[in-house]
């Protein structure tokens, strides 16, 4: 699973072979269908390996203890950190890999594509919660926190995929103070 996600994510779904998963993977392609009918199926399987992992971070980052727009703060931090760590292992900027995955096989394949909307769709969640905590504090304008939301969630993925198609990880060197005046964070705070 490790092998594929590394893979898809580095590449595409279409260019990965189950030949190449293998070769990563170190296993032999018997192995592979005693295991999983098709790529799809590991692919599945990968996305929601990849997920636990992130899920129990995502948990931490997110804890209701933790200031709302610190939880925002921290998390496109982290994914910031993330993206760069990998720009210097590989010399590419990847993106999300959700993203990535999602917008290339929405049409061909409908259990991925709602696997990774649902993913998607928690995390914007997760944004609405702490953009509406921040609102009751004062921290930022009542407006339409599902709305800011969605922007934020679109802001984000639109820069992370811009980052990967240029391969220029300066790009998210301001996510962080960008999103956070997106949402409407007053200048004393985001200071």
């Amino acid at each position: 699973m490790d092998a594929a996600h590394a893979l898809i994510w580095g590449y595409s779904y279409g260019a990965v072979t189950i030949d190449a998963i293998c070769q990563r993977a170190k296993v032999k392609k018997g192995s592979f269908y005693y295991f999983f009918d098709s790529k799809a199926d590991l692919a599945v399987a990968a996305i929601n390996a990849w997920w636990d992992e992130r899920r129990a971070l995502v948990g931490v980052i997110f804890a209701p203890e933790v200031p709302p727009l610190e939880r925002i703060s921290r998390y496109l931090a982290f994914v910031v950190e993330r993206q760069l760590q990998v720009h210097q292992e590989t010399g590419q900027v990847l993106g999300c890999p959700l993203f990535t995955l999602g917008s290339e096989i929405s049409t061909q394949d409908e259990r991925l594509r709602s696997l990774v909307q649902e993913i998607m769709l928690t995390g914007a969640r997760l944004f609405e919660a702490a953009i509406r905590e921040a609102q009751l504090a004062g921290e930022i304008d009542n407006t339409d926190a599902s709305l800011k939301a969605r922007q934020l969630w679109g802001f984000y993925e639109g820069t992370l995929t811009r980052a990967r198609i240029e391969n220029n990880p300066a790009l998210l060197h301001n996510l962080v103070s960008d999103a956070l005046a997106l949402v409407g964070v007053r200048q004393q705070l985001a200071a």
